[in-house]
């Protein structure tokens, strides 16, 4: 469809810029609408490249404010919802389950409801609710070969994951109930440019980089499956405009890690485009107390997402790791404004925020 407008809730996030930018640079006639309340993980520097196209227009706003959600998919006349804001964080989640049950619970049935609220009086013809979700919510695998399909059980272990099946739950049954066109996906863990460096991959670049410790869950012994965000992207993209009404898919890299190895690619990785010898970083590693309701393992099984819409993760994640370190350490001032919290005001002026 042509001439669409599309809102993308947590656009200035991390997985949400890469949506945001492919969908505005993709698609000059669609009308990109960025929702977000910019938490301390909203950056809108990550889309400085895009910010004065025509098609694009940011709303700084809240997703639990049912008002504000309603009158903005009524003014604009949205047809398209993409949602992926969401407090994401499990360490977080464990300090504060309230947060996460008030943003990924109610914050999505907010906007499911106003979209309903909107879409029934024109009908349901070319609508579309799109609501991006983890893997976390399958709960863990053993070391057994086994992966997370789309019909495994709902068993999740922390506060983020349990807020996330919530959500799931709520749009699956707005399609039941009322028949609002739905899909939902489940995906691994992401890794690449823009994300907040309270994850994994991009705090321990940092880290090396400035040669402070990389702490490590217990043994570093837990699995999980890398994709690469650009390609995740792609995969909302095709799964927005060709996926099936009603149905999940599973997006995963198929590229199972144990944590310690990941570590120590990426100690390899920074160390070698730094300059400095293999093995300089080695002793950064520190072991502590494993995290409450640590899953072991998370593998994502795509073949459902490959067979039906042909989409497959186009990098190995040797290569991703390195294009990704390579934007880190390119982008120093980026990582150093977000270390510091200098970016919650790079755009206050700006946008009168």
């Amino acid at each position: 469809m042509a001439n669409r407008t599309i809102i993308i809730t947590g656009g200035a996030g991390f997985i949400g810029s890469h949506v945001v930018r492919l969908f505005v640079n993709k698609y000059p006639d669609y009308r990109i609408i960025n929702v977000d309340k910019l938490t301390y993980a909203g950056n809108l520097e990550n889309l400085k490249d895009i910010e004065n196209r025509p098609n694009y227009r940011f709303v700084k706003a809240d997703i639990c404010d049912f008002d504000a959600m309603l009158a903005l998919i009524k003014d604009e006349k949205v047809d398209g919802i993409i949602h992926l804001a969401a407090e994401s964080h499990v360490d977080r989640s464990i300090k504060d389950p309230f947060t996460f049950a008030r943003t990924n619970v109610l914050g999505t049935l907010s906007l499911l409801q106003a979209a309903r609220t909107c879409w029934e009086e024109s009908g349901w013809e070319g609508k579309r609710f799109y609501h991006i979700s983890t893997d976390e919510v399958y709960g863990a695998l053993q070391f057994d070969g086994k992966l997370f399909r789309e019909e495994t059980k709902y068993d999740p272990h922390s506060p983020y994951s349990a807020s996330k099946a919530s959500s799931d739950h709520f749009v699956r049954a707005f399609h039941d109930t009322y028949g609002m066109p739905t899909i939902v996906t489940n995906c691994s863990n992401n890794y690449g440019p823009y994300q907040f460096p309270e994850k994994l991959i991009p705090l321990f670049i940092n880290n090396i980089r400035y040669r402070k410790p990389l702490p490590v869950y217990g043994k570093g012994e837990n699995v999980r499956d890398w994709l690469y965000v650009e390609d995740h992207a792609r995969a909302i993209d095709l799964i927005f405009h060709k996926g099936k009404i009603a149905e999940t898919y599973n997006i995963g890299g198929f590229n199972e890690w144990k944590n310690i190895d990941l570590i120590k690619v990426l100690i390899k990785t920074v160390d070698k485009v730094l300059g400095r010898p293999e093995g300089a970083d080695d002793d950064l590693i520190t072991f502590v107390q494993d995290r409450a309701g640590h899953d072991l393992r998370y593998a994502i099984d795509s073949s459902k997402l490959k067979s039906e819409l042909g989409w497959e993760p186009s990098l190995q994640f040797e290569e991703g790791i390195e294009k990704t370190v390579r934007w880190y350490l390119d982008n120093q001032e980026w990582l150093d404004n977000v270390t510091s919290g200098d970016y919650q005001n790079y755009y206050k002026s700006m946008y009168k925020l």
